[in-house]
């Protein structure tokens, strides 16, 4: 009795073990996906800044001297020519009183000596002398002319004072800056480009410019990026660049603000993804595309620019298409996930 317990209990234990384990079932892991749909505008950037004229010269006094007269305002339209400051002009007078006393001096004693030369009273040694004292003192006279007439300020160009540097009863040296003369003629727009925008700018490139003087009806203006510094403001850390009108516009006043918006000659969509999307494989750039069925594929794409607020997508995946957007380096090729909606609050790009 006690044997055949047994052996009914040994055989239960065998055909146990000849069946399979059921396989565990397999969790999906969740990850944070979008639907790409933020198209770059091809407006491109946008950046404010305010109407320069294309030459601005600082004018100063070729000596140094007491200001005495002002006669322009800052604003002043002034043509070629015309008078702008006074100095002092007494030593300068004093001067040139003194060197063409020494000509008239000099001159009469060559014109004796030619005489005496005529008549062999005096060797022609001598009369060269007198001749050499003659052509320096008409050339010292010359100098103190000129400084005299240097005291006078005159508009090399025609325009309008900027800004004026210097006042009446002040001393300036020779050179110093007493006012700014902004040319007649073309007009441009000065900008500053920030350092994440530097590289996508070339010199030549075209611009939209609109001024906000003219509100909701604001004229639009054709123009061109001209300048662009090649080192950045150490204390903004923004690159100086200018915008040049290809035509003068009575509207563009000199120091009105204008609003520059760069064109995109690059007719593709652009897509705007989140920098946490990028699945980066050496210098190859890529993202995980999510298929009908959860699951997930990586597929490379091109990378046109990184941005504060997203990576700029130029080909390789549509709009439409849903993305992981976080969480790319724990995924694998094939792998089903489960869906959390995502959103991706920067999308569009200025």
């Amino acid at each position: 009795m006690k044997l055949s317990v047994l052996l009914l209990a040994l055989l239960s234990v065998l055909s146990g073990c000849g069946k399979e384990s059921a396989p565990a079932a397999k969790i999906e892991q969740p990850a944070l996906t979008l639907v790409v749909g933020s198209v770059v505008s091809d407006s491109g950037n946008v950046y404010s800044g305010e109407i320069r004229a294309r030459y601005e010269t600082q004018l100063g006094f070729r000596i140094g001297g007491k200001i005495i007269e002002r006669l322009v305002d800052a604003g002043a339209r002034v043509h070629a020519g015309q008078v702008l400051m006074r100095l002092d002009p007494g030593d300068t007078g004093l001067q040139a009183s003194s060197t063409e006393a020494q000509y008239q001096l000099a001159e009469a004693e060559a014109k004796r000596y030619r005489e005496l030369r005529d008549k062999n009273f005096v060797s022609q040694s001598a009369l060269d002398a007198k001749e050499t004292a003659l052509k320096a003192a008409a050339a010292q006279a010359g100098l103190a002319g000129n400084q005299a007439d240097y005291t006078t300020l005159r508009a090399d160009h025609a325009g309008v004072i900027a800004a004026m540097l210097a006042e009446v009863g002040q001393v300036v040296s020779a050179g110093q800056p007493v006012l700014r003369l902004a040319q007649d003629g073309e007009r441009e727009v000065a900008i500053a480009i920030p350092e994440t925008r530097y590289e996508g700018l070339k010199i030549g490139a075209a611009a939209d410019v609109s001024l906000w003087s003219a509100g909701n009806e604001a004229a639009h203006l054709s123009g061109h990026l001209r300048e662009l510094s090649p080192a950045a403001d150490p204390a903004s850390r923004t690159y100086a660049a200018r915008v040049a009108l290809r035509s003068a516009d009575a509207q563009a006043a000199l120091g009105m603000t204008a609003e520059v918006r760069f064109k995109n000659h690059d007719k593709r969509d652009r897509l705007v993804v989140p920098l946490s999307a990028i699945f980066q494989q050496g210098d190859q750039a890529a993202v995980w595309i999510v298929a009908a069925d959860h699951s997930v594929s990586l597929r490379k794409v091109e990378v046109s620019a990184y941005r504060d607020n997203g990576a700029v997508i130029s080909s390789g995946v549509a709009a439409g298409e849903r993305i992981v957007s976080a969480g790319v380096h724990k995924l694998n090729a094939g792998e089903k996930i489960r869906i959390i909606e995502g959103e991706f609050a920067n999308g569009s790009a200025q």
